[in-house]
This record gives C-alpha cells, sequence and structure tokens, in this order.
C-alpha cells in the first residue's frame, strides 16, 4: 500500500506543478525537478521520505499481498 501512495503522491505532485507552470509561473517545474531527483535518489539509495513517514503513520507496505 505505501508503494501504490508513494507512486500516487509524486505523479500528482508531477501534474500539478507542470499544470502551475503553464497556468502560473515557470517557477513550478522546480517541483518537478524535486521529484524527479527524490525518485531518483531513492531507486539508488532505497531510501524515501514519504515511504518513511507513512511507515511512522502505521501504514502497511502491501508485501505479499495479491492484489
Amino acid at each position: 500500500m505505501r508503494e501504490r501512495i508513494v507512486r500516487t503522491v509524486a505523479g500528482s505532485m508531477v501534474l500539478l506543478s507542470v499544470l502551475m507552470s503553464q497556468l502560473h509561473s515557470s517557477n513550478w517545474l522546480w517541483l518537478t525537478a524535486f521529484v524527479g531527483f527524490n525518485l531518483l535518489q531513492s531507486s539508488i539509495t532505497r531510501f524515501c521520505p514519504l515511504e518513511w513517514g507513512l511507515k511512522k503513520f502505521g501504514v502497511e507496505s502491501g508485501e505479499g499481498k495479491c492484489y
């Protein structure tokens, strides 16, 4: 479940920042860059701040469950 939430939040942030860059200011693209960098570093280090926070709040990992 945590993995799905992380993907949903990351995708939503990218789409929101692209939309805001078109409607408001191109500076919103820095949010897209931040999200992309965070996804890249988490694939290398296997540490994701959002996933860590979700774990602290008790959200289950979803490992071993069949959907």
